[in-house]
């Protein structure tokens, strides 16, 4: 099952960094190294879906975050930038997954939003949800002054070691895989280890189910190759949004939310990059479940 997963993170890597470009099964399973036949078989056992449904599904979810944040941008800009070649196939495809169009979907959209959902009505058609602030916006502000501290620097280059986490029920698993491989390179325990989880979909978009999560630790030197399941990842250097407090899990998507709010008021806008964590702390040596978390967003 290792050797299947490491594969498949090769395929998954090229899949996310190429949706712009033509992914036949043909070209996806030779990436993988795998005969067609098996590649899909082994894709769906892992992933949990297909690789046509993976792929539409990054691309159409993908459009519908461009679509509702980047509204300078033209729908034409969009659909080609996700690997659609023409306004009919993209707007048939959309419309499927959401329930409407892209240009209703666009016009839809509300300035504050935390989460797309697309769910279906009770008469069988698609409804798309777009779930408000859970508080209004002076309060949400107000409780991000309480519980964060926010700075906007410039951060260095960062050299991972990762274990992909594909939903986040798997995240704790693949942080105690990655344990686990550091333990054998005397990498952990030690001082100062910093665990860190990269997101590479946003739950604005994405169900919790599917998110692709890396579970991270920060190296002194680069990883070399792919090692099992732990893979090099590098955060480029580049100025972030750092929101630094000491928090319990249930108040990660708060923290997150208020975050984001935060940068729309200061009228930061996002760069084209993972936002993530780092965990200076562990919640379960703390009497009340606490750790100090910092919460990245690159900026431009």
């Amino acid at each position: 099952m290792e050797e299947y997963k490491k594969r498949i993170i090769k395929a998954i890597q090229y899949i996310d960094n190429n949706l712009d470009a033509e992914l036949s099964l043909e070209k996806v399973a030779e990436i993988a190294a795998y005969s067609p036949f098996h590649f899909h078989r082994i894709f769906r056992l892992i992933v949990g879906e297909t690789l046509q449904n993976y792929i539409i599904r990054k691309r159409i979810e993908k459009s519908a975050f461009y679509l509702a944040l980047r509204k300078n941008l033209s729908i034409k800009d969009i659909y080609h930038q996700f690997g659609f070649s023409n306004h009919s196939g993209f707007n048939k495809t959309f419309k499927k997954y959401y329930g409407k169009s892209p240009s209703e979907f666009r016009k839809s959209a509300p300035e504050n939003f935390h989460k797309i959902q697309a769910k279906q009505s009770k008469n069988g058609q698609i409804d798309t949800v777009f779930d408000q602030y859970i508080c209004n916006i002076e309060n949400l502000l107000n409780w991000t002054n309480m519980h964060l501290k926010i700075k906007v620097t410039a951060l260095p280059e960062m050299n991972l070691a990762a274990v992909m986490s594909l939903g986040i029920a798997n995240v704790e698993s693949s942080f105690n895989t990655l344990v686990d491989w550091a333990k054998t390179k005397n990498l952990f325990p030690g001082e100062n280890v910093k665990m860190i989880s990269v997101y590479h979909d946003s739950f604005k978009v994405t169900p919790p189910d599917k998110v692709r999560i890396h579970a991270c630790m920060l190296l002194d030197e680069p990883l070399k190759r792919q090692q099992g399941e732990v893979f090099p990842e590098i955060i480029e250097a580049g100025k972030f949004i750092i929101g630094s407090g000491e928090v319990t899990l249930s108040d990660f998507e708060q923290c997150w939310v208020s975050l984001f709010l935060w940068m729309k008021e200061s009228n930061y806008s996002v760069r084209k990059a993972f936002p993530f964590e780092i965990y200076h702390t562990n919640f379960k040596e703390h009497p009340e479940g606490k750790m100090t978390v910092d919460f990245c967003i690159p900026i431009n």
